[in-house]
């Protein structure tokens, strides 16, 4: 499952902005305060509405007029995807286009809800599910592509409360299939927040599968992967051994009181490390890559500026690890500030963000002939970006 395109109006810096043909690797890359993390914030935001309700995601954000694009607060957000989904053994371009707005009491609520795609190769899309207020419709069986339209089932629903995402409730029912899988893969959305500080404590014993946003749970998912995924904890060390100098062994162990603890040996000296006296880096190189090394990757994983507290050398290696994930699977969105993580990837997939007169403007930067003849001649896109060349994007992007 990928995400194509993303159109967003009225939130926050984007009065409106949208991203085509978008990559399965995604760099973003903007001057402080441009927006990066705003955009993660939407993916963030479209979480935190499935997961409680969309009233809840806007107060957690500090209400209506701060989510909404300042000075706009009275006009409703709108969120668009585009992503390739396969349903019953076909794949198909689906559209979720979100509106929320306020009520007359100036509570948030889910004006519009609609999941759209094709049934065919030619026509317009198929609407599958549309709501208004909490209440609309939603086909049952959808996956009868045969049947004329007149023939669909239609499904009549009222949610408990106008702020509820429909796709929330109908997609716990495997007979809406479409609300059911995008209901899925928001749920599994990761979206960064790690603190080596967090990593470092070690654990009660248990078992942890997937590294938490925080990374707080390091320990009990190495020993995971140890136990039961030999082969990616291999694969962890490997990478340890030839990127991070003088890192010989990293293997999780359990104290005679029943927590975990992560000891990390060095060929220069006899005895192992704990976590905590090794280095920040090292920490957060192991956490990427038991991140990236996970068995199921994550439909959509989004970290920001991965260079901090990274040698430099380290950053290409990276990039290709990212990569790597983004082939198993997952699609990838990184904000950076680094020349070096830049130079380790394609232009096209780099988006630039650039704010004027309050507001953001994301481009492509494969979208201008004067960058691709650039890097086509060889210069790197770290170094063009790092002397302003990636600032005539926003002045002549075609």
């Amino acid at each position: 499952m990928q995400i194509e395109s993303i159109e967003i109006r009225n939130y926050r810096l984007f009065r409106h902005v949208k991203m085509d043909h978008i990559p399965r690797l995604c760099v973003l890359v903007g001057a402080n305060g441009t927006g990066k993390t705003t955009l993660f914030d939407v993916f963030s935001f479209l979480k935190d509405a499935l997961s409680m309700n969309v009233g809840k995601a806007v107060s957690k954000r500090g209400g209506y007029r701060e989510v909404a694009s300042r000075g706009f607060g009275h006009e409703p957000i709108e969120i668009t995807l585009q992503f390739r989904m396969d349903i019953t053994g076909k794949e198909r371009l689906v559209t979720y286009a979100l509106k929320i707005g306020n009520d007359r009491d100036g509570r948030p609520i889910v004006e519009r809800e609609v999941l759209r795609y094709k049934r065919a190769a030619y026509g317009a899309p198929y609407r599958f599910l549309d709501f208004s207020c909490g209440k609309g419709y939603a086909i049952t069986n959808e996956e009868n592509f045969s049947k004329p339209d007149e023939e669909l089932d239609r499904e009549e629903q009222e949610l408990d409360s106008p702020d509820i995402l429909a796709i929330k409730g109908l997609g716990q029912f495997d007979k809406f299939k479409a609300a059911s899988a995008f209901r899925l893969m928001i749920e599994n959305w990761h979206i960064s927040d790690f603190h080596v500080s967090e990593a470092r404590p070690s654990q009660e014993y248990g078992v942890e599968e997937h590294l938490s946003t925080r990374g707080d749970n390091l320990p009990l998912v190495a020993n995971y992967l140890f136990e039961h995924h030999r082969d990616r904890f291999d694969r962890v060390l490997d990478s340890m051994q030839r990127r991070v100098p003088g890192v010989s062994v990293v293997e999780p162990r359990q104290t005679e009181d029943g927590r975990l603890v992560l000891r990390f040996q060095d060929g220069s000296f006899k005895d192992p490390f704990i976590a905590r006296y090794v280095s920040d880096g090292t920490i957060k190189m192991f956490a990427y890559l038991i991140l990236l090394n996970d068995p199921k990757p994550y439909p959509l994983l989004a970290v920001e500026e991965p260079e901090n507290q990274l040698y430099p050398d380290l950053l290409p290696e990276l990039a290709e690890e990212f990569r790597d994930y983004a082939r198993r699977g997952g699609q990838v969105f990184i904000s950076t500030h680094s020349p070096d993580f830049l130079n380790a990837v394609e232009l096209q997939e780099i988006y630039c963000l650039r704010k004027e007169n309050g507001f953001t403007s994301i481009t492509s930067a494969h979208a201008s002939p004067h960058l691709r003849a650039l890097v086509e001649a060889g210069d790197l896109p770290g170094y063009l970006w790092k002397q302003g060349w990636f600032d005539q994007l926003h002045r002549n992007p075609g």
